[in-house]
């Protein structure tokens, strides 16, 4: 019977209204408080992982822009792209390979 009773007194909210009310009402306020910040620290959380997803995705696009601007600058260190692209203007390689100049002599150029 006094199971029903307690339970009926905590359903009507007597617990707000007896005499060492000012107590519950500390601790209601109290645990309302850490329920708020309880939220806040989970919102703060979610907007966390949700920017290093954005990060990580961007990571990962200017990675992949990096690797095709390689291959790029790769292909058009091939000589055979630089002959191509000379020989528009005119040059073409020569067919006598360079020779040394040796200087056998030690007098400054005046």
């Amino acid at each position: 019977m006094k199971v029903k009773k307690g339970i009926l007194d905590i359903l009507k909210g007597k617990f707000l209204i007896s005499g060492d009310a000012p107590k519950n009402w500390l601790f209601i306020i109290f645990a309302s408080f850490l329920a708020a910040v309880m939220i806040s620290s989970s919102h703060s959380a979610d907007k966390k992982v949700h920017r290093i997803a954005a990060l990580n995705e961007e990571v990962r696009e200017l990675r992949s822009e990096f690797v095709d601007a390689r291959s790029d600058v790769q292909q058009l260190k091939l000589e055979s792209t630089i002959t191509k692209t000379v020989a528009d203007k005119g040059l073409f390689p020569s067919e006598t390979p360079p020779q040394k100049i040796k200087v056998t002599s030690q007098k400054p150029i005046e």
